[in-house]
């Protein structure tokens, strides 16, 4: 592919949930400095509704203004599928860095991602795929990227379009049994990301990739397990952000990444 809409893509970055993220090289009419910018075509096909319902979503998500969220520049459709455009960070992902990472860089970028998330949450916005490559590095800081655009193309439908086990790991269970998605569900999984982030793992141990189906059966059944790698100061925030019982869990992502920054000073 050489062309998405007037961006000319020059790379593949990776596949998300739902699509693929390009490289590409901006158009003029955008008055942007930046070079290059990252292009997210979406995989299915969508209506004219569903480009409104996520055209709107993005609008919202690019009036958010924090430095804890990735900078949303354009959306458009091609043949029928949707793509939106936001910056592109050349330090990676907390989970494709394109360098190895100090400790102190993963908990100030999952801080980062907490501060990102309640920024939406304050505007009535919850994420819904908070995970490591979710999470862009940016000069050793975090920025959240990529809103899981799924319940907004199929609303109310919790579980469609999910996607790629590795995203069932981090969502909240409760999800699946019909829960609405907020707060508590993006505290959740901002939890798991510091988990993986600092230890490598997951926390309920080895999912089945072959078959979705089992993959949530597995996350549903399986309480979360923290592993005993991971540093002591952090693990009563762990044990808090995944109480069985939402009200037990921070009450907002800022306080969660008040107590990561304060662990990280510990460890």
């Amino acid at each position: 592919m050489n062309q998405i809409g007037d961006y000319e893509i020059v790379g593949t970055i990776g596949a998300g949930n739902h699509g693929t993220f390009y490289k590409a090289r901006p158009p003029a009419r955008l008055g942007l400095d930046a070079e290059f910018v990252a292009v997210k075509l979406l995989e299915r096909h969508a209506t004219d509704d569903e480009f409104r319902r996520v055209a709107n979503e993005l609008r919202v998500f690019a009036a958010v203004k924090s430095d804890h969220l990735v900078e949303a520049y354009d959306a458009g459709h091609q043949g029928g599928q949707l793509f939106y455009v936001v910056a592109w960070y050349p330090d990676g992902s907390l989970a494709m860095p394109t360098n190895s990472l100090e400790q102190r860089v993963v908990v100030q970028a999952v801080a980062d991602a907490c501060r990102g998330a309640h920024a939406l949450h304050e505007v009535g916005v919850a994420h819904r795929d908070i995970k490591p490559s979710n999470v862009l590095l940016d000069d050793g800081r975090g920025r959240l990227s990529d809103l899981g655009l799924a319940q907004v193309m199929s609303p109310g439908m919790t579980t469609t379009g999910v996607g790629p086990v590795g995203s069932i790991e981090f969502m909240e269970p409760d999800l699946v049994w019909g829960e609405k998605a907020g707060r508590a569900s993006d505290v959740w999984s901002l939890a798991l990301t510091l988990h993986h982030g600092l230890v490598g793992e997951g926390v309920f141990g080895v999912i089945p990739e072959a078959n979705v189906l089992e993959a949530f059966r597995h996350v549903i059944h399986n309480r979360p397990t923290v592993s005993p790698d991971l540093p002591a100061e952090f693990s009563p925030i762990l044990e808090r952000a995944l109480a069985e019982d939402r009200k037990d869990r921070y009450a907002t992502a800022a306080e969660l990444a008040v107590d990561i920054e304060k662990a990280g000073e510990l460890s």
